[in-house]
């Protein structure tokens, strides 16, 4: 598949993403009467639902990343060649502000306004590394022995994690920057979003590492993953 169709379908599926978790936190907002259970549980099912359907969609084309912390992960482990990293990364970035700017619009709010959602503390943070981490083992373990469940596992296991992790769960660097543009439901102060990123760049570690090490052909199984989605022809080629 040509790199520039990759990158295109990172770019887009990471805002589709975006505007999911962005535009229903919004509607869960205004609809949840106040009730802010009801509201993260719309926020939920509607971000759980499009991961598995976007990556279903996009998995052919690009892997489907949509996030950084797997983007390097994966390159790390021989499945993505590190000269593709810096254009991934960049429209996983772009994407993810397009689609906060998205779902802004489509709500009747600023295009971008830095939120004022506080989530500080040593607890938000550990919250980010677990959830990182998690997702990460996640896509190795399936990606090692039941790959054509990956996106219903990566899908299931945020809607869980948004549930179990203090921090709802962003565990995606450029879903955490995006969301710092949106003083919504979904947002995170600008200020709280570093110290996100550091915890979930050592959680993506921290699990590649522990994958490494329990499965040694991971490498290998990483790189078939990447281009199983890819046509046969296109697949040997590589």
């Amino acid at each position: 598949m040509n790199p520039a169709r990759r990158i295109a379908a990172e770019g887009i599926g990471t805002a589709f993403l975006l505007a999911a978790i962005v535009g229903s936190g919004i509607m869960g907002e205004r609809l949840a009467g106040g009730d802010v259970a009801i509201a993260l549980l719309a926020n939920t099912l509607a971000t759980g639902a499009m991961l598995v359907t976007l990556i279903l969609t996009f998995g052919p084309i690009s892997g489907a990343h949509f996030n950084p912390a797997v983007t390097v992960a994966g390159a790390s482990q021989g499945g993505l060649p590190w000269r593709e990293v810096p254009g991934y990364l960049f429209a996983q970035i772009v994407g993810a502000f397009a689609g906060v700017g998205a779902a802004n619009l489509m709500f009747g709010e600023p295009l971008f306004s830095a939120s004022r959602h506080a989530r500080a503390g040593a607890a938000q943070v550990f919250s980010e590394f677990v959830a990182t981490f998690g997702l990460l083992c996640v896509i190795w373990g399936c990606a090692r022995l039941r790959s054509s469940a990956v996106p219903y596992a990566v899908g299931a296991y945020i809607t869980g994690a948004y549930w179990f992790t203090a921090s709802t769960s962003f565990a995606n660097p450029a879903v955490t920057l995006a969301r710092s543009a949106s003083d919504t439901f979904a947002g995170i102060r600008p200020q709280d979003a570093p110290g996100f990123i550091l915890a979930q760049t050592a959680g993506a570690a921290a699990a590649t590492v522990l994958f490494r090490w329990l499965v040694p052909t991971l490498p290998h199984v990483a790189e078939a993953v990447l281009v199983s989605h890819l046509p046969e022809q296109e697949s040997h080629e590589r």
